[in-house]
């Protein structure tokens, strides 16, 4: 009896991890088919790879999951002052507000100029890194680089 049970629990476990794992891919690429457009659209704009955009907003709210992503439309961790929670990320009307001010962010940067229509996605993941973009360098340029990879979001 207790060999049958283990198995089971074992089996449940194992089913648990692909349910979770298959739903978060299904996940990540819903977002992508639903945020590419204004990739697109704010890469013709800033000169920005929307392999970019689209990465750092994957990874900086989970694929559309995070609490300010669904709560305030902050897509990209801006932090600034909201109505909504007491939170320190900024609201945004829409999700393509949210987009346009980071790309208008890193268009204030230093790095832009160098990097403006450089379609080389690690030359920008590794400036955006040395601006102090994120609070761990390293970790966050391996998670950008392999979220590009994964989802083949270089094309």
């Amino acid at each position: 009896m207790y060999m049958r049970n283990s198995r089971n629990i074992k089996t449940a476990i194992i089913g648990l991890f692909f349910t979770l794992f298959f739903t978060t891919a299904n996940a990540q690429h819903s977002y992508i088919d639903n945020h590419k457009d204004i990739a697109a659209d704010l890469s013709k704009q800033y000169g920005i790879p929307s392999s970019i955009i689209l990465a750092i907003a994957i990874v900086e709210s989970g694929a559309g999951t995070s609490k300010a992503s669904k709560t305030l439309n902050n897509h990209f961790g801006i932090l600034g002052k909201n109505d909504v929670n007491n939170s320190k990320f900024k609201s945004f009307s829409t999700v393509r507000e949210s987009y346009e001010a980071f790309c208008r962010m890193l268009s204030k940067k230093k790095i832009y100029t160098r990097l403006k229509d450089n379609n080389n996605s690690n030359d920008w993941v590794k400036a955006i890194a040395s601006t102090g973009y994120s609070t761990k360098p390293n970790e966050w340029i391996k998670k950008i680089n392999s979220t590009i990879a994964k989802f083949g979001l270089q094309k």
